[in-house]
């Protein structure tokens, strides 16, 4: 009987301090790094506004019609 309940003890401890053993957990962790890249440098057309784009095709045409008109000025 001593055996027995000494057996019993020996098995409810055993079995006591294995339900309580915290298990391992894996962490994950997140490193956040800063990268800086060179970003391609725009053309020149995509830098400028809609409206300065306007303004020069307009002065553009405006320049071919003023220099037809000084060349019919120079021929007289």
């Amino acid at each position: 009987m001593k055996r027995v309940f000494i057996t019993g003890i020996f098995l409810l401890g055993t079995l006591s301090l294995t339900s309580c053993r915290e298990t391992a957990e894996e962490k994950t962790v997140v490193k956040e790094v800063e990268v800086q890249k060179e970003a391609p440098e725009p053309e020149e057309e995509e830098q400028k506004g809609i409206l300065e784009r306007a303004g020069e095709k307009v002065d553009k045409k405006v320049n071919k019609e003023i220099n037809e008109e000084i060349d019919k000025i120079d021929d007289n």
